[in-house]
């Protein structure tokens, strides 16, 4: 199969705007050109559209196997073609887990049958992510994990990190981390502050988040491993974070759109689509993640995509589980309110979703060049409409942004040079 897509918009390296026509072959980018003709079988056209690269999401659940009422492989990764998203990370969160290589064996198989964007796997740094014997990383790296997390958990003892960080840094892999100390977290729902006071609620204070990172940075030094914080979400993280990177230590971070678009202050009551872990900080944490990854202390941004399902959420703020579904509405929301209103740039946003995540894990993926793989996103910057839940194409509706009106919606989702999903039919 050979597709032209003319008449795109697409991002110069200065940020500008130009009209160009990219030609795919055999899942491959092997021309593009200002006036380009190609015959093609399929031709695709980009008129009034931004043709990017697909965007990466280095930190999202699946759900599967264990949790199938909540997601799936196939509607998880349908929810992210339909949100622009042609490679996306899994967490290891499941039941059971992928700490073998039967297991992560398995998840490979199933990942080739039903989904439809590319998905990189992650593996468990402990056995059942119970923090006390660590998984047989050369195995694992073997049969394919991307690299090593407890996502869900945090890693308690930091004896085990520091000899889990040397094990992954003889094998040129990353400890990705969920960073929350368990003796701070004191069974609570929301962020430790104005919100949990007023509504009486357990809170989880920023330092839960930030002990572990200053510990793991520290430990990261020492082994000489590549040290990863998920969903980066306070203040002295960020500082932690930055004053690491000054001392040359390998670390990067993500952050939620989320976190840079809620504070505590946002929750309208006990709804328990406000609840995420970690949760939504103060208005100070909110303005230091902004702060961050625009100085490139933080280094891309993930979506954390948790899905559950509506009678778990109807349990209320105290009982229900953490996370919130966030693949299919990342972009119009970051595009909306940070690109619209002067934050970001175009290039920036784009660059925090595609070639930052990339970078930071060596990935070849986030390009829009010559030789590249066709993994390509077609965006209409100017519709407008309502984030309707109704519409996910995710089995989690669980989101706190139903309602909003955004601009900047994903239009179609190139996947190898095949179309992974389409909004309506623009093909010639």
């Amino acid at each position: 199969m050979n597709t032209l897509i003319k008449n795109g918009q697409l991002l110069t390296n200065e940020g500008e705007l130009k009209t160009a026509n990219i030609y795919i072959e055999s899942g491959k980018i092997i021309e593009i050109g200002e006036g380009l003709a190609r015959d093609a079988e399929e031709i695709i056209d980009a008129e009034g559209l931004l043709v990017a690269p697909g965007f990466l999401d280095l930190h999202i659940h699946l759900r599967e196997p264990g949790g199938e009422k909540k997601e799936t492989i196939a509607t998880g990764t349908a929810a992210a073609a339909k949100g622009g998203f042609t490679t996306v990370a899994a967490m290891p969160n499941t039941r059971p887990v992928p700490d073998t290589k039967e297991q992560l064996d398995w998840l490979n198989k199933r990942i080739e049958e039903t989904a439809s964007v590319k998905v990189l796997p992650y593996a468990s740094i402990t056995i059942r992510e119970l923090g006390e014997e660590l998984t047989d990383f050369q195995s694992l790296k073997e049969a394919g994990a991307f690299a090593f997390t407890d996502d869900g958990v945090g890693v308690q003892s930091a004896a085990m990190m520091l000899h889990a960080m040397k094990k992954a840094a003889q094998l040129d892999m990353a400890i990705v981390a969920h960073c929350e100390e368990n003796t701070l977290i004191n069974k609570g729902a929301v962020h430790e502050g104005d919100f949990s006071e007023k509504n009486g609620l357990n809170g989880i204070p920023s330092v839960c988040e930030s002990v572990h990172i200053a510990r793991d940075v520290l430990l990261a030094e020492a082994a000489n491993c590549h040290y990863h914080v998920c969903h980066i979400s306070t203040k002295e993280s960020v500082r932690v974070v930055r004053d690491a990177k000054r001392a040359g230590i390998k670390v990067t971070a993500e952050v939620t759109p989320h976190h840079l678009l809620l504070c505590e202050e946002d929750i309208p009551g006990l709804d328990a689509n406000y609840k995420m872990n970690p949760p939504l900080r103060g208005a100070a944490d909110r303005a230091a993640l902004i702060e961050g990854i625009l100085d490139g202390t933080i280094d891309f941004i993930a979506t954390d995509h948790a899905p559950h399902t509506a009678e778990e959420k109807a349990e209320g703020m105290q009982l229900a589980p953490f996370g919130i579904v966030g693949l299919e509405t990342a972009f119009p929301l970051l595009y909306t309110h940070f690109v619209e209103k002067g934050i970001f740039s175009l290039k920036q946003l784009i660059d925090f979703l595609t070639v930052k995540p990339a970078k930071s894990f060596n990935l070849a993926s986030g390009k829009l060049e010559i030789g590249a793989a066709a993994d390509i996103v077609l965006l209409d910057l100017n519709h407008s409409e309502k984030i309707s839940p109704e519409q996910f194409l995710s089995k989690g509706k669980n989101t706190p942004f139903a309602g909003w009106e955004c601009k900047g919606w994903p239009v179609l989702t190139i996947v190898n040079g095949k179309i992974a999903w389409s909004k309506e039919s623009v093909t010639a």
